[in-house]
């Protein structure tokens, strides 16, 4: 102990040196305040001179995080409290978070970027332990673009090299049916509109996929699919109190947004589903329509297969009948009324798509957009090939220098 002045502090005298962790402080024995720094031996570049060196030039300091690295683990670590994912899940964002920061792609890029990195690398973890999280999920977390948020994700995918499964289509309703609210009661949900969590997946899951075994997912964004099966599933589990609540509704009381082409798939499957339910013998007696088929739609996908295969045509049969129309030869004279029939194939066509069974296409075959017809060429337009002669008139407009024009004019007059 050695007396050094006084405290600024409290004004005392009692200062003595302390070896704190190996490094000397001159500390106040009345109030603990420390007047100055010690100096610590390191293995910097002073090791091999045995010099002491302060703290803010030691190892100990370069080794320190920074502040950007520092930030974003602290936001992945955040995010993976606010999604309740387990320890092993946050420890994986945080290496991949670091190994990108690391990676000279990454260097120069916004600030934004970087802040939607720390997310890209729990949505990658949470892919790759087959956690169900969708890219719509983290970005409303982030308050993000999605093509932003799908830009930085993809080029973390390609820089680091990473293997991402896909999500499933059954992980992703579970996922999406998470979120709404209608499996608790809450004061601006009526009583009848609150259904049970279990029984409502359950239902949106064979709608789905009876969409899926129809053509009406292949090539299309999946959650306005997901948004119509909850809504007709939800409909059909109490028809008699639900049947009057519109789509728009039903996704507000939900808490979840109305996908612009969601109209389109619900429109889709209420067709698939009345096509089905006119094979169906107990049905047939009834005039179904769009409202009254959901009533029995439990029916309908409980004989699911069944009803496939009488509502649609058979690849087997289609080739059969190409096959036997090809077999006829076609210099065969057509039978009696053939001719009747050829003419009247428009509205056969028409009366087989209505009633009949018609093959099993996807919606973008059997409604194609319509295109715009371009014009005939005139009799005019088609007769130029385009290796018609010049004549001399026009000759002075296709040379472009004067140098060019005096030649043509000397050989002109030779």
């Amino acid at each position: 102990m050695a007396a050094r002045g006084s405290c600024p502090g409290c004004g005392s005298a009692s200062l003595v040196e302390d070896a704190h962790y190996a490094q000397q402080q001159l500390v106040c024995a009345a109030c603990g305040c420390v007047l100055s720094e010690g100096l610590l031996t390191t293995t910097y570049a002073e090791e091999e001179h045995l010099r002491e060196v302060a703290y803010s030039q030691s190892t100990g300091q370069k080794e320190q995080l920074s502040r950007c690295l520092q930030r974003g683990i602290r936001r992945v670590q955040d995010l993976c409290k606010v999604l309740q994912l387990p320890t092993v899940f946050e420890e994986t964002a945080v290496s991949y978070f670091q190994r990108a920061l690391q990676h000279p792609s990454f260097h120069l890029v916004s600030l934004e970027k970087k802040e939607l990195l720390g997310g890209c690398c729990v949505f990658v973890t949470c892919r790759q332990h087959n956690w169900p999280l969708t890219m719509g999920t983290i970005c409303s977390l982030l308050y993000a673009k999605q093509e932003l948020f799908a830009g930085v994700y993809l080029s973390l995918q390609k820089e680091l090299g990473l293997s991402v499964p896909a999500l499933s289509l059954g992980d992703l309703v579970k996922t999406h049916l998470n979120s709404f609210r209608l499996f608790q009661h809450a004061a601006d949900i009526p009583a009848p509109f609150v259904e049970d969590k279990e029984k409502m997946v359950a239902r949106t899951m064979q709608i789905v996929e009876l969409a899926s075994e129809t053509w009406l997912v292949t090539g299309r964004h999946p959650v306005p699919i997901v948004t119509a099966a909850a809504f007709l599933s939800w409909q059909s589990l109490q028809p008699a109190a639900r049947l009057t609540c519109t789509f728009a509704r039903f996704c507000k009381l939900a808490g979840v947004d109305l996908p612009p082409p969601a109209h389109l798939r619900l429109k889709e499957l209420l067709e698939i589903l009345l096509r089905m339910a006119s094979q169906l013998a107990w049905l047939r007696v009834f005039n179904m329509d769009k409202k009254t088929v959901v009533k029995h739609i439990g029916d309908l996908l409980q004989h699911r297969i069944f009803l496939l295969k009488n509502a649609f045509c058979l690849e087997d049969e289609e080739e059969q009948r190409a096959v036997a129309a090809g077999e006829r030869s076609p210099g065969s004279p057509p039978a009696a009324g053939g001719t009747a029939q050829e003419e009247g194939s428009p509205s056969e066509g028409k009366r087989q798509r209505e009633g009949g069974p018609r093959p099993l296409l996807p919606p973008c075959l059997i409604n194609p957009r319509k295109r715009l017809r371009t014009a005939a060429p005139s009799p005019s337009d088609s007769a130029i090939t385009g290796d018609e002669p010049i004549s001399d008139s026009e000759i002075e407009q296709y040379l472009r220098g004067p140098e060019e024009i005096r030649a043509f004019r000397k050989a002109k007059a030779w």
